[in-house]
């Protein structure tokens, strides 16, 4: 089975609704930057470079020379950075969600889509 690139970052994007999540992570992001939204740098940084490093054509194991290594590089990022950057943007969703309520802590909530 060949991989490209293009194929791993369609295959990335299908994961859990991301592509629906795209404008909040970018929300996430200027709500960070503001200093609104308490977020460790850590958190949206590395999954940040994660994606940039699956989409640049810069590779540490390149698919001409490795094949099959040179994909391989690139399922490892993705599959640590995706989970975590949508982990990330639900904590920020639940936490504008208490926002909007005033502060009152929100328990328990169900994802309806």
């Amino acid at each position: 089975m060949k991989y490209s690139k293009l194929n791993l970052a369609k295959e990335a994007i299908s994961h859990k609704g991301f592509v629906k999540k795209i404008p909040d992570i970018f929300r996430m992001v200027k709500f960070w930057r503001k200093g609104l939204y308490p977020m460790k740098s850590i958190d949206i940084i590395l999954p940040l470079l994660g994606i940039l490093y699956v989409i640049s054509p810069i590779d540490l194991l390149p698919e001409f020379a490795v094949p099959v290594l040179g994909v391989m590089d690139d399922l490892a990022v993705l599959s640590l950075t995706i989970p975590k950057l949508i982990k990330e943007v639900d904590k920020f969703l639940l936490w504008e969600a208490e926002q909007r309520l005033n502060g009152t802590k929100v328990i328990d909530a169900e994802i309806v889509k």
